[in-house]
């Protein structure tokens, strides 16, 4: 049974250069999304979690202690992703406290979480990697299953911490569910927001 300060956790991946935060990340994934993304690139992230081992924040450190002197020559640290890691706030509190300030801790998060979720971790978190999916509401929806209200008030809460410099935000061309124009309205109205670090890219989808 998980707790507050336990997590079933679907993968682990060392020695990430610049991919997912600055110098070399460990990725953390953790089980557990509020999403159905239609393109889920973690469909294991759903169902039960059995079959994958739960750690504590004591537990979770001392696996990943390993790599600390690359997280400390280059500034690096642990990306928590999942699954969503703004649902575990509590763990991710914990873990702060074990490995103290001088790791980096990234989230990589679709913000579809409460807003005192985001105003919790926002203390403790260097940077904050946004899945934002698409910016109309439609069109997340159509994609997600879920509305995005929660999404557009965790921006706001985000712009108006002035953290918006320590945001990138993916913004994908989802083949079948937004066009090009489409993306660019996102970039847009997140620009008015203050954001300005974006991640463009294209969902290589496979057709069966």
């Amino acid at each position: 049974m998980e707790s507050y300060y336990t997590a079933k956790i679907i993968g682990i991946a060392r020695h990430r250069l610049e991919i997912d935060g600055d110098g070399v990340t460990t990725l953390v994934a953790f089980h557990g999304c509020p999403l159905l993304c239609r393109y889920c690139l973690n469909p294991q992230s759903f169902g039960n979690g059995a079959g994958f081992k739960e750690y504590t924040p004591e537990s979770l450190y001392q696996e990943v202690r390993i790599d600390e002197l690359y997280f400390l020559a280059t500034r690096g640290g642990i990306t928590f992703g999942g699954g969503e890691p703004a649902m575990r706030i509590g763990f991710i509190q914990r873990f702060r406290k074990i490995c103290g300030d001088e790791w980096g801790i990234n989230i990589e998060t679709s913000l579809n979480v409460p807003t005192e979720n985001v105003s919790s971790l926002l203390p403790i978190v260097d940077t904050l990697i946004i899945d934002i999916k698409d910016m109309n509401p439609e069109i997340y929806c159509d994609y997600t299953g879920q509305d995005n209200s929660r999404v557009l008030d965790n921006l706001r809460l985000i712009a108006d911490s002035g953290r918006q410099g320590d945001c990138i935000i993916r913004i994908p061309l989802i083949p079948d569910f937004n066009t090009e124009a489409d993306r660019e309205a996102s970039r847009a109205a997140l620009e008015q927001l203050g954001f300005t670090r974006f991640d463009l890219f294209t969902y290589q989808i496979r057709k069966h």
